[in-house]
């Protein structure tokens, strides 16, 4: 019946094609898994940083002091422990030092050791910023040393000021450092001319009233 061609004659036996054949859906087959594994861990391991600055201010661990950071930006809004959010600046921690300074750990809560306030700035606006420490609560009549970093880290990360100051006694205000930007992001100054935020904290409270 195959000399009349009522059925098709089997092609020729080739190995090698057959061999590539099996080598290429090996390779699909192994690229398919990989999209699988490596893409979630690739989502969860991306870091969206919403901040263009990060202000942060540290003093030694487990200190009973109390410190504060303000800072205000080119529009004169200032954030404090009373205005934790004004224009696009975010005071997001505000640590009291020995004073109900607590972290959850397992479903417990214990005594923080760690001191420290940050300030996250999350928009451009040109003109200068100004970042002051405040000793609030002083328990040890001794000076305390506090260290300040502004970071840029939009689009990269760029210290542009870190520097340690010392306060001594309750009340005592500091400018640790003022700092001009540009309307495309680009620090143009750094200054440590001083500047008092509490004083003008007060003045708009009291205009308020």
């Amino acid at each position: 019946m195959d000399s009349f061609g009522n059925y098709p004659r089997d092609r020729p036996f080739d190995p090698f094609s057959v061999m590539l054949f099996k080598a290429l859906q090996v390779v699909a087959f192994l690229f398919f898994i990989a999209l699988l594994v490596i893409n979630p861990e690739a989502k969860q391991g991306k870091i969206d940083t919403k901040a263009d600055f990060i202000i942060t201010m540290t003093w030694p661990d487990s200190h009973p002091d109390d410190i504060d950071l303000y800072a205000e930006d080119p529009l004169g809004n200032i954030v404090w422990y009373h205005v934790r959010e004004a224009g696009f600046m975010v005071l997001d921690r505000d640590d009291r030092g020995g004073l109900n300074n607590s972290i959850t750990v397992n479903g417990q809560k214990m005594s923080s050791p760690i001191r420290q306030e940050t300030v996250s700035i999350r928009g451009i606006i040109a003109g200068e910023y100004t970042i002051n420490v405040n000793h609030y609560l002083a328990t040890t009549n001794a000076p305390v040393p506090v260290s300040v970093k502004v970071e840029k880290v939009n689009p990269t990360v760029e210290v542009i000021h870190y520097d340690t100051i010392m306060v001594d006694h309750a009340g005592e205000e500091k400018t640790a450092v003022r700092f001009r930007v540009a309307e495309n992001g680009r620090v143009t100054d750094v200054s440590h001319q001083d500047k008092s935020l509490i004083q003008l904290t007060r003045s708009v409270r009291r205009s308020a009233k």
